[in-house]
C-alpha cells in the first residue's frame, strides 16, 4: 500500500504534478468550490450524504457508519471501474474531502491498496481554503499592476482580450466573476461563481503570473455582481500605476449595444434590469428609460444612461479611490473594433 498525507501548503504547491486532483465531496460540494482541474468521485452523493446524516442524528452513529460504509464501498468500486482501470500503475493521484479525511481517506485506501501512490490532503478541502485565503495577500503585492480606467463603454475589457492575445498577463476580474460589473451586469444564461469558487480563481491565476512581468487589469469596485475582490488585490489595485482608457462617445454607444446585445435583443429584460435603478434615478426616470426601450430607442437610452449614470458616478469613483488616477497617461484606440484594441495593445505590450 502507497498512500501519503500531505499538508496543504504542499499539495498547492505540487498541484500542477499530480497526476489526477480527486474531490470525493458529494456534488453540491463541489460546485461550491473546489481544487483547480480536481475531478468529482463522491463518496457519498448529496442524497446518500443527506440519509446518512439523518440516520447519525435520529438512530445512532454506529447504524450511519454502518449505512455509509457500503454506499461508499459501492461508490468507489464504481469510480474505479469507470476511471481507473486504464490507468498505468505509475499514476498518481492526490485526494482529498471535507476535513476529517474519511471519505478521502476511504477512496485513497483502495487506490493504494491496487498500487497507485496517492496523497491525501490533510484536513482536506477547509485547509486549502485557508491556504488560498492566506496566499492571496503575498501574491498580490509581489506582483507589477497596470490598472485600465476609463468610462463605461470605453472598451476595457476589449482592452484587455486584445492585450492577453498580444502576450501580455491580465487578470479578468469580470471574466472570472461572470459579470460585466455593474447593475445591468449580469449575463444571462451565465450563473456566478460561489465567492469561495472566485476566490479559488483568482488565486489560481495570481499564482501562475511572472513577478518580472506587469499583469494589466481593469479597474474594477470592490463586488463584481455578487461576489466581493479580496480586499489585498484591490488595495494593490489602488495604489498601481493606471492607464486612461479614452474612446468617442458614440463609439462607446455602439460598443455597448454591440457587448449587450442580449438586450438589444431582448427589449422586456433590459426595461426589468432598468428597475435596479429606480432607487438611484427615481421612478419617473426610469420608467420613461422603460418607454423608449419598448418604442424601440434602445440606443437614445443607452446614451442616455452613460451621461446621466455611469459617467458621473464612475469619475467621483475612479478619482477618489485610484490614488493615481491623476497622474494615468491617456491612451485611445482609433475606434471600438477589435483591430484598434490589437493595435493599442501591442503598443502596451512594447513599452512594458
Amino acid at each position: 500500500m502507497s498512500v501519503h498525507t500531505v499538508g496543504a501548503a504542499e499539495a498547492i504547491e505540487r498541484l500542477d504534478r499530480f497526476d489526477a486532483v480527486i474531490d470525493a465531496r458529494s456534488e453540491a460540494e463541489y460546485a461550491e468550490d473546489h481544487l483547480p482541474g480536481a475531478v468529482n468521485w463522491p463518496s457519498l452523493d448529496n442524497a446518500e450524504r443527506h440519509e446518512v446524516g439523518t440516520l447519525y442524528k435520529q438512530v445512532s452513529p454506529f447504524e450511519a457508519r454502518k449505512r455509509g460504509a457500503a454506499l461508499v464501498a459501492a461508490n468507489i468500486a464504481r469510480h474505479i471501474q469507470r476511471e481507473v482501470l486504464d490507468k498505468p500503475k505509475d499514476w498518481q493521484p492526490v485526494v482529498y474531502c471535507w476535513r476529517g479525511g474519511k471519505r478521502s481517506g476511504s477512496l485513497a485506501l483502495i487506490l493504494g491498496q491496487i498500487g497507485f501512490r496517492v496523497s491525501v490532503i490533510e484536513g482536506g478541502y477547509k485547509a486549502f481554503r485557508a491556504a488560498v485565503l492566506a496566499a492571496v495577500p503575498g501574491l498580490a503585492q509581489r506582483l507589477d499592476w497596470r490598472v485600465v480606467c476609463g468610462p463605461t463603454g470605453a472598451g476595457k475589457t476589449r482592452l484587455l482580450l486584445a492585450l492577453e492575445r498580444a502576450g501580455a498577463q491580465v487578470l479578468d476580474l469580470e471574466g472570472l466573476a461572470s459579470h460585466r460589473s455593474s447593475v445591468l451586469g449580469l449575463i444571462p444564461g451565465q450563473p456566478q461563481p460561489t465567492q469561495k469558487a472566485f476566490d479559488t480563481l483568482v488565486w489560481d491565476r495570481l499564482r501562475r503570473f511572472d513577478p518580472a512581468r506587469p499583469v494589466f487589469v481593469e479597474s474594477e469596485s470592490r463586488k463584481v455582481g455578487n461576489v466581493a475582490v479580496p480586499q489585498a488585490l484591490i488595495e494593490c489595485m489602488r495604489a498601481s500605476p493606471c492607464l486612461r482608457l479614452e474612446l468617442a462617445d458614440d463609439e462607446r454607444v455602439k460598443l455597448l449595444l454591440e457587448d449587450y446585445d442580449f438586450f438589444v435583443r431582448d427589449p422586456a429584460l433590459f426595461c426589468q434590469r432598468l428597475d435596479a435603478l429606480a432607487e438611484l434615478r427615481g421612478k419617473s426616470v426610469v420608467q420613461g428609460w422603460q418607454q423608449e426601450v419598448a418604442a424601440g430607442r434602445i440606443e437614445d437610452v443607452v446614451r442616455e444612461l452613460l451621461v446621466k449614470h455611469y459617467d458621473p458616478g464612475y469619475a467621483a469613483s475612479i478619482q477618489r479611490n485610484f490614488s493615481r488616477y491623476g497622474e494615468a497617461p491617456v491612451i485611445a484606440p482609433a475606434d471600438r473594433s477589435m483591430g484598434a484594441m490589437d493595435e493599442l495593445a501591442a503598443q502596451l505590450v512594447r513599452a512594458a
